[in-house]
Order: structure tokens, then C-alpha cells, then sequence
């Protein structure tokens, strides 16, 4: 059987969400294929082989010891964040002349950075929220930021997939505090205009049978947006199917893909949407969307009826090679 490493952990503040999601799929990974965990810190790559944690090299792909060598045929990246949402680990395996299962380094580097994806996206007449982009906060006018964009507004890291930093900006104080916590988690910031409407995510992947979605699910917070409290411990209320009209849910099935289609994206991507007035705009592209049991999208397989074994065996039967 083919031996696959599902690889996890990153740089970001979300380590150990991206090892609970990457357990989730290992504890749920086709049985026609061999997984192994991958663990990416600052320091080193380990690979797990039942309970213990062993030196692992990236750049042969593979694990050795007197008694034997371990060569993985491919890759799953489950990295929330960098190196691996943003593309640098794809990198590295398009070097090394490793298949992975994933978009990738150019696709996932521009989906990563939320301004840039928003401006790539906007210029193919995708509506996203008005914004304002910035690389340090030296020369910020509050003014012309507010004058722009009115209050409230959101503050983000740009290049950051972390839920980390993200503050909603309410008065024109708060203002230079939200970009000082943004920018601890990333080099960019981008400002974005407040947008009043119906949270809701959409899931795309593909498969033989052509580019798929999962059902559309409504997200309401208890907080004031879906942050990292709200996503990750319990803090929102995920609805399946979202309460939208079918008119609604059918154009942003199709946003949906139209994005999928221009990104380039491969394997699960999940997009992002606040519904104002009937009209859908994007907020985020997530190439590797959170996927411990809680997360969204195992709740969306769930509803639609598919194991999350079929579904990561139809995602790796299509994007893996032939040949392989």
C-alpha cells in the first residue's frame, strides 16, 4: 500500500488544532493506503510510529534507523498556517518530486494573504468587503482610515491563517491597539469595512465526478465574529443547512466554485461569506479548513451522509497521480 504522510503542527498559534485535525483524518484515512503523522515544529520534523516520535527528513521524504527505512510516497499537508497553508511546504515537495494532496504552492500563497486573495477575486467581479492594506502602522492616518471604511470595522492579519489577532474596531482609540495585536501575528494587516448580513461557509472539493460542495452551513456567534473562541471552543452555533433561501444557496454554491475555479485550488477548500441583502461576499478562502470532530467541515459530511473515510478516499483517488 501506498504510505502517505498527513502533515501537521506548523508555526502558527494554531499547532495544536492542526494536530487535532490531522488525528481526525489519520483515525479516519482510507484503508487502501497507510498514513503515518507528520509533525512540522521551528526545530525539526517528527514522524509518529504508534506511540513514539522519531527524527523524520523532509527532504528524502522518509525515516531511517539500523533496522529500517520508512519512504512516503505522498502527502497530505495539515498545517493551519505556515509553512503550510501559505504554500512554503508545497514548495519544498515540488522540489523534492513528492505528490501531495493539496493546492498548491502558488494557489495556496494567494489564498493564504486575505488581501491579496480579495483583490485577485474582486478583479473576476467577486463582491469582498471594501479594505485597506498595510505593512506597518509608522504612518496610519485614523482619520483617512475611518473616513474610508466607517466604523465598525475589522482588523486582520493579512498573512496569517491564524484566528489570532483579528479585532473588531468599534471607536477611532481602539483603532491603533487592533493593528498592534494584528501585526504581532503576521507582517501585513488588512482594514476591512464592516459588512451587516448572514455568516455563512461553503465546502468544495473535487472528485472524479467534477468539483462538489458540502451543504452550506450558517455560523452565529455568541462573540462579536467568529473568532478563535468562537470557532474553536464553542462560542458559535454552526446551523446545517444555513437558513437561507434556495436562491441564495444556489448563487453561493456557484461564488463558491467560481472561486475554487480561479484560485486553481485542489482537495477540501472551505469559502467564506457574509450574505448582505441577498448578495453573497467573500470573506475568506480557507485551503485546509479546520477538521477535528467539532470542526465544520466533518459536521457538513455528517449531514450530507458521507463518512469521512469515502470522502478522503474520493479527494485522493482524483488528485494523486496515476501513476503513482
Amino acid at each position: 500500500m501506498k504510505k502517505i504522510g498527513i502533515i501537521c503542527g506548523g508555526y502558527s498559534s494554531e499547532y495544536e488544532i492542526s494536530i487535532k485535525s490531522a488525528t481526525t483524518i489519520l483515525n479516519n484515512f482510507p484503508k487502501e493506503y497507510t498514513p503515518y503523522l507528520i509533525i512540522v515544529n521551528q526545530e525539526n520534523w517528527k514522524i509518529k510510529i504508534g506511540e513514539s516520535s522519531h527524527d523524520f527528513d523532509p527532504w528524502n521524504f522518509s525515516y531511517t534507523s539500523e533496522k529500517t527505512t520508512i519512504k512516503l510516497d505522498a502527502a497530505l499537508i495539515y498545517i493551519h498556517g505556515t509553512p503550510g497553508e501559505n504554500g512554503k511546504i508545497q514548495a519544498l515537495l515540488d522540489i523534492i518530486r513528492i505528490p501531495y494532496i493539496n493546492s498548491n504552492a502558488l494557489s495556496s500563497e494567494l489564498s493564504f494573504d486575505k488581501w491579496f486573495c480579495n483583490q485577485f477575486l474582486n478583479n473576476f467581479g467577486i463582491n469582498v468587503a471594501k479594505s485597506i492594506h498595510l505593512t506597518s502602522t509608522e504612518s496610519i492616518e485614523k482619520a483617512h482610515i475611518i473616513n474610508e471604511l466607517g466604523l465598525p470595522c475589522f482588523v486582520k492579519p493579512s498573512d496569517s491563517g491564524s484566528s489570532f489577532g483579528i479585532s473588531k474596531v468599534i471607536n477611532e482609540e481602539s483603532l491603533l491597539p487592533a493593528l498592534e495585536k494584528a501585526f504581532k501575528e503576521g507582517d501585513s494587516v488588512v482594514i476591512e469595512s464592516f459588512l451587516k448580513g448572514t455568516e455563512v461557509t461553503c465546502g468544495v472539493y473535487s472528485t472524479k465526478n467534477g468539483i462538489q460542495t458540502l451543504p452550506i452551513t450558517e455560523i452565529v456567534s455568541e462573540n462579536d465574529f467568529f473568532d478563535y473562541d468562537a470557532k474553536y471552543n464553542g462560542k458559535s452555533d454552526e446551523i446545517i443547512p444555513a437558513r437561507i433561501s434556495d436562491i441564495e444557496a444556489k448563487l453561493v454554491e456557484e461564488i463558491a466554485i467560481k472561486c475554487y475555479q480561479l484560485l486553481q485550488l485542489k482537495s477540501i477548500a472551505r469559502i467564506d461569506f457574509m450574505l448582505v441583502g441577498g448578495k453573497p461576499f467573500v470573506i475568506e478562502v480557507n485551503t485546509t479548513p479546520g477538521f477535528s470532530e467539532a470542526s465544520i467541515v466533518p459536521r457538513m459530511l455528517k449531514h450530507k451522509g458521507e463518512s469521512i473515510q469515502d470522502f478522503w478516499k474520493s479527494i485522493i483517488e482524483f488528485e494523486l497521480p496515476k501513476s503513482l
